[in-house]
């Protein structure tokens, strides 16, 4: 018995030698110095992030249907690994031995693939762990280091310790992986993991800086699968507007890739699909003009404006029949891209002369539920503005924004003031709608129309007048800064003061009229009070 209990157990052995394996590393490996650790500020271990790196290495493909991951639990070929009983996932390839597989062999080989799913699995998630960290700035930048100094040091002949180094060759493997992979997912992993990554300056230069990388991904735009294309996207709309935007744009300027983009854009169903490709045009259009040179000549020759055409009439009958929330970025987007062109003179002919684009924009204004698409509509009016001032003549042929007899549309007046309270932080915008409301309201013939046909538009004035003094009386500070925009934006200056003008003619003439109109045509809502403080407003402000 004594006997017995001086025997150690399985498990008291196996910690002895724990504990002696813990005494070896740390005689032979102790911490480096303070000063020769990672000079980096971060609640992530660094070491942990290597670790996650080494872990999305992967491995040649055994033939050419079955692309293999190594993950955590497989890697000893790789790193040395503290896990013995890990077997590499390689398999060689013995002519020697038979096709005939029998029950051994077919056991075998649910095993093996259940090793290949669980470390497909661990690549995963490591991945996904990455893709999380890279959007952090520091700890997208530990990812690309080119050498990062290790937690741990050895010792030398003298006992001195001495910083091991390792590179971070994250950018190394998604390379690797992306040129390897069969699996959609690893692809969508490895370009959301540079997505992230290319929001940032330094690792966005690493990106450019690797050999061979921008053209791989380039090349992921003609896969099929949705996320991917969305990553894809995403990552080379980062790519255009950063400092070396120009080699971005020289990677995709050939006519099978401008061709294959703007495929993507006119055919996806996807919402989020359609938000990242006209994302990616608008990145070329904000970027250097270099980049606007290179890529937006050959894509208005491949058709761009009438995609977008396309896109935007969708999007407008979407937003009228079903009112999808997960649209309305898409609706944006679109119409920031028209918006940009329109001010670019290889372009601007093409989309302020459109028609069709006109009358898309102008039913957006007259839209009655603004709340849900104010930036859409916000838009909607710079870009109404922009294609005034190109062709000043269009509106006259425009059912949706005239009458029969030339007359602003009342509906298309009142949308424009509706817009206003959206505009608060937007100067250039607020200047925008002044331009097209003076635009229109000098169209008002007040001398030549009935009584009836003006009170309405005396109604729409007064009941908007609230909108008006607002907008009056809070960037009343900001004229200065508002003119200037003007100036640079080719508009009027006095745009505000012409239109503050009409509406005063416009209100004098009703006065000048009531006496002759009946009682209960006015008395509701064109009060004596309500016009002077109107007319105060204007006379305030001209």
């Amino acid at each position: 018995m004594a006997a017995s209990e001086s025997t150690p157990t399985r498990e008291e052995e196996e910690e002895g030698e724990q504990l002696e394996e813990d005494r070896f590393v740390s005689s032979h490996h102790p911490s480096a110095p303070p000063d020769e650790l990672f000079d980096i500020s971060t609640t992530v271990d660094p070491s942990y992030v290597i670790s996650l790196i080494r872990k999305l290495l992967p491995v040649e493909p055994k033939n050419v249907d079955n692309t293999e991951l190594r993950g955590s639990n497989c890697n000893n070929e790789v790193v040395n690994s503290s896990n013995d009983s890990c077997k590499s996932m390689d398999i060689v390839d013995d002519p020697t031995k038979s096709d005939f597989r029998g029950e051994g062999d077919e056991d075998s080989h649910k095993e093996e693939n259940a090793r290949l799913s669980a470390g497909e699995e661990v690549w995963e998630e490591c991945g996904c762990v990455l893709w999380d960290l890279a959007a952090n700035q520091t700890h997208a930048e530990l990812m690309v280091l080119e050498l990062a100094p290790c937690l741990y040091g050895i010792l030398n002949e003298n006992n001195s310790t001495i910083c091991l180094s390792v590179q971070n060759f994250l950018l190394e493997v998604l390379l690797a992986n992306l040129m390897v992979t069969q699996s959609v997912r690893v692809t969508e992993i490895c370009l959301g993991i540079m997505g992230n990554l290319a929001c940032h300056e330094v690792p966005l230069k690493h990106i450019v800086s690797s050999n061979g990388l921008i053209a791989v991904i380039v090349d992921q735009l003609f896969l099929d699968d949705t996320q991917c294309l969305c990553e894809a996207f995403r990552l080379l709309s980062s790519g255009l507007q950063g400092g070396e935007c120009i080699k971005w744009a020289e990677a995709l300027q050939f006519e099978h890739i401008l061709s294959r983009i703007l495929w993507v854009m006119e055919n996806t169903l996807n919402p989020q699909l359609i938000e990242k490709s006209v994302g990616l045009l608008l990145s070329m259009l904000e970027s250097q003009k270099e980049v606007e040179h290179i890529l937006l000549s050959p894509l208005m020759k491949l058709g761009l404006a009438s995609v977008l055409v396309n896109l935007l009439t969708f999007e407008m009958s979407k937003l009228t029949n079903d009112r999808i929330s997960e649209r309305y970025p898409v609706l944006d987007v679109i119409l920031r891209a028209l918006e940009a062109l329109c001010v670019i003179d290889v372009c601007s002919q093409e989309i302020c002369s459109n028609k069709e684009i006109f009358q898309l924009v102008c039913d957006l204004i007259k839209f009655p539920d603004k709340v849900e698409v104010s930036t859409s509509c916000v838009t909607a009016g710079l870009l109404i503005a922009n294609i005034l001032s190109d062709v000043p003549d269009l509106a006259s042929s425009i059912s949706q924004v005239l009458t029969p007899q030339g007359y602003p549309d009342l509906p298309f007046l009142q949308g424009l003031f509706d817009i206003f309270p959206f505009t608060s932080d937007d100067s250039e915008a607020r200047c925008a709608l002044w331009n097209v409301i003076a635009r229109f309201l000098v169209r008002v013939r007040e001398d030549e129309m009935s009584a009836s046909n003006l009170r309405q538009y005396v109604f729409i004035l007064l009941s908007k007048s609230d909108v008006i003094e607002d907008d009056l009386f809070d960037h009343q500070f900001d004229e200065k800064k508002e003119n200037e925009s003007l100036a640079t934006s080719g508009r009027k200056s006095d745009a505000r003061t012409l239109a503050l003008r009409r509406i005063t003619s416009i209100l004098n003439k009703w006065n000048a009229l009531k006496d002759s109109c009946e009682k209960d045509m006015m008395e509701d809502y064109a009060t004596n009070e309500k016009i002077c403080r109107l007319l105060d407003i204007c006379h305030g402000h001209t």
